[in-house]
């Protein structure tokens, strides 16, 4: 099954409509790339960006915390903390309800801050992919959007975290899983597509 890469212009550029995909190389995980506004797709579950508090924050956590309604940080709240403030360590995964959003369920997910990759970033940052598929399918998820782990606040290279992002979902995600890779802008998008082809 041949991979489909996709581009979808955010809703705040004003234009709509996918732009014509184009093959890469074959492999069992079908692998879509959008760029636009994860907080819309109509998908089973989307994959957040979250801070080990799951208390929103910034980015596209602050977006789908907007978006999912004030039921979301309830529901975060009521997570219990492993230790003082950290309710979802570095690399592993909660999930809850979307609430408002068209997803059923979100995934939280904790990247690591970068530091220059010597400290186990790039296994911390699989791990994020690795637990959120493990939750998602756990709970019936047949469709599953990641946005760009880490690239944020948290400072991860994006053509690096492209990279881990791209090998990680191909070894781990099964093959009937739909996996989008919802870009926030085109310069990351164009980071998946190099990914995928790479």
């Amino acid at each position: 099954m041949a991979l489909r890469v996709q581009d979808t212009a955010s809703p705040a550029s004003g234009q709509s409509g996918p732009v014509p995909s184009h093959p890469v190389p074959s492999h069992p995980v079908p692998i879509e790339v959008l760029q636009g506004d994860i907080t819309v797709l109509a998908v089973d579950a989307i994959v957040n960006a979250a801070n080990q508090a799951l208390a929103g924050g910034g980015g596209v956590d602050g977006a789908i915390h907007r978006a999912a309604g004030p039921q979301l940080a309830a529901a975060c709240k009521a997570i219990p903390m492993v230790r003082p403030f950290v309710r979802c360590p570095t690399g592993e995964a909660r999930i809850t309800p979307g609430f408002r959003l068209p997803a059923r369920w979100i995934v939280h997910t904790v990247g690591p801050v970068w530091q220059g990759g010597r400290a186990g970033e790039p296994d911390l940052l699989a791990r994020c992919y690795r637990e959120s598929l493990r939750l998602a399918i756990a709970h019936d998820a047949g469709s599953i959007a990641f946005p760009a782990i880490g690239c944020g606040v948290f400072g991860y290279p994006p053509d690096l975290a492209a990279g881990v992002a791209v090998r990680t979902l191909r070894a781990h995600a099964p093959a009937d899983l739909r996996v989008i890779l919802c870009a926030f802008d085109a310069a990351m998008a164009e980071r998946y597509r190099q990914a995928l082809e790479g």
